[in-house]
């Protein structure tokens, strides 16, 4: 195991992790004895903005919840530069796979922001899905949209133009949103989208210059969402 993994404050008085679990689509159909058992062997933890979750190589004891705050998953190439893998937010998990394959992470987990974690034990979510075939299925419907994501992650990269990627981070949201708050720095969002910061930079300020958005900050304001849409280099 990595010496240099982040150290984890205890929870706050009053984390009511029953609550929040019982919320999660995962578990939302549990009875409240379930959700106790499981509640049972997860650990809430606060991580700093810019400490680790965990690094490449060590081991999976189980799957993270995210509370509150951001956690970027990458990792670092040969020449020493980061490629992020996901952006993972409020309400979302990550781990889950390897935790089944039983295999040492194989990406970094950073928090981008001051963040709350809840840790899953890997023994009591096997113990569950042993029990309760309703929990398996939707454990497998969250892998599922995750390798649906990914693979239209490659196939964004491999097929559309940076313009396109950054068009579609923007509206990603179906209810197409009048104004976007970038999940995090632009670097990030950049390496997010298989782009250098730069280049994140110049399709920003080229589709600025068309009068498709505004940028403020991380903030960016869509005034023509038709032309956005049909935007073409």
């Amino acid at each position: 195991m990595n010496n240099d993994i982040t150290v984890r404050r205890p929870k706050p008085a009053g984390t009511n992790v029953q609550a929040f679990l019982g919320n999660l689509p995962m578990f939302s159909e549990m009875s409240r004895e379930e959700i106790d058992r499981i509640a049972a062997f997860t650990l809430p933890s606060h991580v700093a903005k810019g400490e680790a979750v965990f690094h490449a190589g060590d081991p999976c004891t189980g799957f993270h919840i995210v509370v509150y705050g951001q956690v970027k998953l990458g990792f670092n190439s040969p020449q020493g530069g980061e490629k992020v893998v996901e952006i993972i937010g409020p309400g979302q998990s990550f781990g889950e796979a390897l935790m089944f394959l039983e295999k040492p992470y194989i990406v970094f987990a950073h928090a981008l922001h001051d963040t709350m974690l809840l840790h899953v034990a890997k023994h009591c979510v096997f113990s569950e899905l042993a029990r309760d075939p309703a929990f398996s299925r939707k454990m497998l419907s969250g892998l599922s949209r995750r390798l649906h994501g990914l693979v239209k992650d490659v196939e964004a990269y491999s097929l559309r133009s940076s313009a396109e990627r950054v068009i579609g981070y923007l509206l990603r949201d179906e209810d197409a949103p009048a104004q976007v708050q970038l999940a995090a720095g632009k670097s990030v969002v950049a390496s997010r989208l298989n782009m250098t910061p730069e280049h994140f930079s110049r399709v920003l300020h080229e589709l600025s210059a068309a009068g498709l958005i505004e940028v403020d900050g991380r903030t960016v304001r869509i005034l023509d969402l038709h032309g956005l849409r049909g935007y073409r280099v």
